[in-house]
């Protein structure tokens, strides 16, 4: 997903992969919904005998297609071009659509990993995960994980590995 196989280092193995909970997705999909059914009603109420029906029907057409590269396309590029990757090494943030923005977390800085669930991301499986680091930045905090608890296990098992000396789990 966001970090190819020949970036890892050797002895390196991915342990998950994954982008943020496709809850972000309902939003844009509620308006490319609302967007598609009012651009049609739109279309279908313009009188076909006014004089301005033509520039009408493009202007609708027109105003749809921004629209739905706002509140649709745009949110949904965003969510496809966001991932995490967790490796036996690092635990690596990508995202950006045109710019690509990396954060990598050294596993042997991490200090503390919490987790946080309201009860709506409970029955999600989702929720924000929280990891402080002995770095510059310090915490990072991270929403819409999806199955947060084993996220959070793993990034745990791994930290406790990384302590131990262990670092391949081995």
């Amino acid at each position: 997903m966001t970090l190819p196989d020949h970036h890892l280092t050797q002895g390196e193995r991915r342990v998950r992969s994954f982008h943020p909970h496709w809850k972000r997705l309902v939003g844009p999909f509620v308006a490319l919904v609302l967007i598609a059914a009012a651009a049609g009603a739109a279309l279908y109420f313009i009188p076909a005998d006014w004089e301005f029906a033509f520039h009408a029907r493009i202007a609708t057409g027109v105003i749809g297609l921004i629209l739905l590269t706002i509140w649709s396309f745009v949110p949904y590029l965003q969510w496809k071009n966001t991932g995490y990757v967790l490796t036996t090494h690092r635990f690596t943030i990508s995202t950006g659509v045109l710019n690509k923005s990396t954060d990598e977390i050294p596993i042997a800085k991490v200090n503390t990993v919490s987790s946080d669930q309201t009860f709506p991301e409970r029955l999600l499986g989702c929720g924000t995960l929280t990891v402080e680091s002995a770095s510059d930045r310090g915490e990072i905090v991270l929403r819409d994980i999806p199955r947060i608890q084993d996220v959070r296990t793993d990034l745990f098992r791994l930290v406790e590995d990384a302590s131990d000396g262990t670092i391949d789990g081995r």
